[in-house]
């Protein structure tokens, strides 16, 4: 198998992912996952579930590079990539993601201020006198 290229999305977060066959090293914007995510292991965990759930956590060499968002949107944006280069590569891979809902971009974002309110639905103080 050759490497494999996807782009991972979520919220203002971009991950461009590269997958190959190797020995389960993972490297974000040039850094190990460990030190790109610090202590932060929730999102350690996000980052690697489609490798735990198709059962290649050892077997994939991953490059990521991610910009724009917070580092959680942007674990986020690695996962949904990894998801999606991985079920390029195999459609049993596709199976095993498709029904943890882990192929699926998460298009959620924030809702625009509207004019006359403080924030999207907060309206100002109301005083009956």
């Amino acid at each position: 198998m050759a490497t494999v290229y996807a782009t991972g999305k979520r919220k203002t977060a971009i991950a461009k992912v590269w997958v190959k066959p190797g020995s389960g090293k993972i490297t974000v914007n040039g850094l190990d996952l460990n030190s790109w995510l610090g202590g932060h292991e929730a999102a350690k965990l996000k980052v690697i579930e489609p490798l735990l759930v198709t059962k290649q956590e050892t077997s994939m060499d991953i490059k990521a590079i991610t910009l724009g968002g917070g580092f959680n949107a942007q674990a986020e944006a690695v996962r949904h990539g990894i998801s999606k280069a991985l079920s390029a590569m195999d459609a049993d891979f596709k199976a095993a993601l498709k029904p943890k809902g882990l192929l699926t971009r998460d298009s959620r974002v924030v809702e625009r201020k509207k004019f006359g309110r403080r924030k999207a639905r907060r309206s100002p103080q109301f005083s009956k006198r």
